[in-house]
């Protein structure tokens, strides 16, 4: 049987856990955008001081585990004097994470976009960094919208490994009262039933978004 008087005096203290999630999901989203574009332009340049390192950004990413990439930032940084703390450890973590998968999507939206659409700008004298800008990342965008989201959406659950790093967001503030309650089942429940809400608006807005984007190309 459910306790539900638990619930309902320790629900407060798991919402300010996931108020908390949700904002370094945010951040990290941003950040691992900017990462991604960057990343993603660096591997379609002909430059290969550009290009080999975006290359080897995105395979080391790819080919190790989040909490591995966690670990290093928190506890190897501060042995180089970089010592960022928890949360922003966490922020980097996950957008370097999120950045690298974002890269190859934004890439495959770029590279999607017709050769012709380049080719009529330049003859129109556009440089290649207003073509860019200008034609095809807003065609590309149309394309990757729903692969961004699922990126995002992913990382709103992943944001639940930096409680390994002593961040005290959702997952951790649940463990943190199962030690006093010893009711982790209802704990546990209500971690789920906070992902699941914050996981699931994030899916409607996408559906919004891209719904927009696509009424806004006709």
């Amino acid at each position: 049987m459910l306790d539900w008087n638990i619930i309902i005096h320790y629900f407060p203290f798991l919402l300010k856990g996931a108020l908390l999630t949700l904002q370094i999901a945010i951040l990290s989203l941003v950040l691992g955008l900017a990462f991604g574009l960057g990343a993603a332009l660096c591997k379609l340049t002909r430059n290969p001081f550009l290009r080999w390192p975006a290359i080897f950004y995105v395979w080391l990413v790819r080919s190790t585990p989040l909490l591995v990439q966690l670990f290093i930032i928190y506890f190897g940084f501060p042995q180089m004097g970089i010592d960022l703390g928890p949360f922003w450890s966490g922020v980097l973590g996950l957008a370097l994470n999120v950045g690298a998968y974002n890269a190859e999507t934004i890439r495959g939206g770029i590279v999607s976009v017709p050769a012709g659409q380049t080719e009529g700008a330049r003859s129109l004298g556009m440089s290649g960094a207003l073509t860019m800008r200008r034609i095809i990342l807003p065609q590309a965008l149309r394309i990757i919208i729903p692969p961004l989201g699922n990126n995002f959406i992913i990382l709103i659950k992943d944001t639940s490994l930096v409680s390994t790093i002593t961040l005290v967001e959702l997952t951790l503030t649940a463990q943190r009262f199962i030690g006093s309650t010893y009711k982790p089942f209802e704990m546990y429940l209500m971690a789920a039933a906070l992902y699941a809400v914050m996981t699931s608006t994030a899916s409607l807005l996408l559906s919004w978004l891209e719904k927009r984007t696509r009424n806004e190309a006709r």
